[in-house]
């Protein structure tokens, strides 16, 4: 278990105490920024392991699996715990889930063929504008008395999920070649 490993199963590990500070950002203005924090911190770490792995020479087969795994199990989860607060909608976690689920599948149909799918220029801009989409839904509680803050988070939730589609299809239009392998 070298480092990068570390950094990325502390991020895993991590994921219960951010949900429990975003699942109270409504409660104090202390939850609301610890959660913000420790989110950003916690993506952040993302960088910083895979940094260390492609510079230290330490790439192995088990971050390669794990590290994607624990950005998806943050945003997802964090998704899912903003549904149950009210202040993301349900079907657009529906759309990320199922563009996670086929984008990874297809990484998967790659891998059995020894062919590695990089990320893509559209799937790493999909990534930061999920996690800006998050704090800014985060930070809701805190502009409640801005009157367009509900409307400018829900344009850019909805943005988020046409830059998550669309980097979805380009992974697919990309990639086709693999599934006429199979």
């Amino acid at each position: 278990m070298n480092l990068p490993n570390k950094i990325t199963v502390l991020r895993i590990l991590l994921v219960p105490v951010v949900l429990f500070f975003v699942y109270h950002i409504e409660s104090s203005l202390g939850f609301n920024i610890t959660a913000i924090v420790l989110f950003l911190a916690v993506s952040l770490t993302d960088t910083l392991d895979g940094h260390i792995a492609r510079s230290r020479n330490l790439v192995t087969d088990f971050g390669k699996f794990l590290d994607p795994l624990a950005d998806k199990i943050l945003v997802i989860s964090t998704m899912v715990v903003l549904i149950d607060l009210g202040y993301l909608s349900s079907i657009a976690v529906i759309i990320v889930i199922i563009r996670e689920f086929v984008v990874t599948s297809l990484r998967l149909v790659a891998s059995s063929s020894n062919l590695v799918i990089a990320a893509s220029m559209w799937g790493k801009a999909k990534t930061v504008t999920q996690m800006v989409v998050i704090i800014l839904l985060m930070l809701t509680p805190m502009l409640q008395n801005i009157s367009c803050s509900g409307v400018i988070a829900q344009i850019c939730t909805w943005c988020m999920v046409l830059i998550t589609l669309y980097s979805g299809i380009d992974y697919l239009v990309k990639n086709k070649h693999v599934l006429k392998e199979k």
